[in-house]
């Protein structure tokens, strides 16, 4: 979504503060239109997780921000409602880097991000992945589906998480877990048809200190994304426009990003050809006929198989476009996490994680964990 050019208007002590009120402020067309100070947009979100707003108001409210275009005071203030509200794990755990891509998901390319953590983490980074499955509106592939396909799954429980964080150095946790309201909107999501700043916000959900990897859809949208992470607290973010706004990168045109690192902002451009990456197709599922209304990637169990086996094929060594895609996405990680300096040295050790076999130990801890 663009940044909206409007400027913010303080609310005087008078003015009321619920979600009819706020749409009113928000919608195009109206003589009064102006941006929500960041205590407006805190505000908003707390009315609609509180449930107590009607699906009609909330599903126009979101409509109406997409159309006036979001701001960073807007996002901080919705991110900053939805962390007060959720249970956040791994909290204290030190060397914390969050993968927060789109939570609905992809229609053709597999998802790698659980690859290039998993990497990651057998490189010695401690990573922890939000995800979740089958929302709305595109109810596509996503981490969740790869690790249910690998006997590995995902956990709902945050302080679970944590625990697998600590014992395997990888968990997958999902983000409805993490803020139940969000199961709440998924009706709305699907009425809507289209991505609203819940998309957003949802890979916002993760604690203030880790350093974050966020996935970002294509378009001037870098720089919001980023400057929210640092409004938030972070020390450490990667905003990345990877395949289907994912954060692992493609293989056949360069990658945009944008670096936070401490106060300063640091612009990326990733050519797989700098570290013998590219010159291939980025990976992609078998084609198969669309899915009826209603449906996507990830509710067809075909898609997820095949999803889940090219994630496997990477971590036993299956040369290709996907492990080339994984170990860039995994770079990207360690270079987040401060594990390595350059993006060459992210590529070495994503590399040496890949041939050790360490990758895959760490998935086989993760199944352990994971089945008991």
């Amino acid at each position: 979504m663009r940044a909206a050019a409007l400027q913010p208007h303080p609310p005087s002590p008078e003015e009321p503060l619920n979600l009819p009120d706020l749409l009113r402020i928000v919608t195009p067309g109206r003589k009064a239109l102006r941006n929500l100070t960041e205590e407006e947009g805190f505000r908003a979100f707390e009315c609609i997780l509180s449930g107590a707003e009607s699906e009609i108001t909330v599903a126009a409210f979101l409509v109406a921000l997409r159309a006036k275009g979001i701001t960073v005071d807007e996002l901080k203030g919705f991110a900053r409602s939805a962390r007060s509200r959720a249970t956040l794990p791994c909290e204290g755990v030190q060397g914390l880097v969050a993968i927060c891509s789109p939570n609905d998901g992809h229609e053709q390319a597999p998802p790698l991000d659980v690859a290039a953590g998993l990497i990651a983490a057998g490189a010695g980074a401690r990573v922890l992945v939000t995800t979740d499955r089958c929302v709305p509106p595109q109810r596509g592939l996503t981490a969740a589906s790869v690790l249910e396909h690998l006997g590995a799954g995902m956990t709902w429980d945050a302080s679970e998480a944590e625990d697998w964080v600590v014992k395997t150095r990888f968990a997958a946790c999902s983000v409805s877990g993490l803020l139940p309201p969000l199961m709440g909107m998924r009706r709305i999501r699907e009425d809507v048809r289209m991505r609203t700043a819940m998309a957003t916000v949802e890979k916002l959900i993760c604690p203030a200190n880790a350093a974050v990897v966020v996935g970002a859809q294509g378009g001037p949208v870098l720089g919001v994304a980023v400057e929210v992470m640092q409004g938030l607290g972070h020390r450490r973010a990667l905003a990345v426009q990877g395949v289907e706004g994912s954060v692992v990168p493609s293989l056949k045109r360069r990658t945009r990003g944008i670096e936070l690192a401490g106060d300063h902002l640091v612009s990326l451009v990733l050519e797989p050809e700098d570290f013998g990456l590219g010159g291939c197709e980025d990976p992609e599922l078998p084609l198969f006929s669309p899915a009826p209304p209603g449906r996507g990637a990830g509710d067809n169990p075909a898609l997820v198989k095949a999803a889940g086996e090219v994630t496997q094929l990477v971590l036993v060594g299956e040369p290709g476009p996907a492990r080339n895609a994984s170990i860039l996405g995994a770079a990207l990680v360690l270079k987040a996490a401060g594990r390595c300096l350059t993006l060459a040295e992210g590529v070495d050790a994503a590399c040496k994680s890949l041939d050790s076999g360490e990758a895959q130990r760490v998935l086989d801890r993760l199944r352990d964990l994971a089945g008991h």
